[in-house]
């Protein structure tokens, strides 16, 4: 059986991470959608992104990081990113009242984006990166983890880069609960962690 582990991506290799972005709308977004109103999400190119990334992950330094890498046998297969709600501009300049929730409560940390590297899906490793998010937010006292995944109506499967996201099976088995649904297909999870 796989040996899956992490570690936060400051204590990764840059190659590493850049191995986890290197097809598909991962390669695109680099974890940046949430992190700018869409303007200037919108105006933003390859290289700022790019560059972005590899400044928010800290990789090879003591500073704070934006995710965490997660490795099947050595290999790294996966990344979910997560760090304080705060550092999700987009999320705070929309409308909906779900993306506003507890607007002054502290050590609340979001949980935005799940990247399987090819030739690792379909294994269940989002669900092992769903679990290591209650570990690291338990290391780094974090009070809450909020994530905001999709759930297909009965019937319906996920469509295109949906899953990017999370599922909410996958957050419910790492022991989140559901806290909204303010769509058809989108929830608001969190795991109160007590920190």
């Amino acid at each position: 059986m796989p040996e899956f582990t992490w570690r936060p991506a400051n204590e990764a290799a840059p190659e590493h991470v850049e191995a986890l972005f290197e097809a598909g709308g991962a390669r695109k977004c680099r974890c940046q959608a949430l992190k700018a109103p869409g303007w200037i999400w919108r105006d933003t190119t390859q290289d700022e992104r790019e560059a972005a990334l590899v400044a928010q992950t800290g990789c090879g330094t003591d500073g704070p990081t934006s995710g965490l890498v997660g490795y099947v046998d050595g290999e790294p297969a996966g990344w979910v990113a997560v760090e304080p709600r705060e550092e999700y501009p987009r999320i705070w300049a929309r409308k909906q009242p779900w993306m506003r929730m507890d607007p002054d409560a502290e050590g609340i940390w979001s949980v935005t984006c799940f990247v399987v590297r090819k030739g690792f899906r379909r294994q269940g490793l989002m669900y092992e990166l769903a679990a290591a998010t209650v570990e690291y937010g338990r290391q780094v006292n974090a009070r809450v983890l909020e994530g905001y995944p999709t759930e297909p109506p009965p019937g319906k499967t996920v469509i295109w880069d949906e899953a990017s996201v999370g599922l909410l099976q996958v957050f419910l088995d790492a022991g989140y609960e559901v806290h909204a649904s303010p769509t058809l297909r989108r929830r608001v999870v969190r795991h109160h962690l007590g920190a």
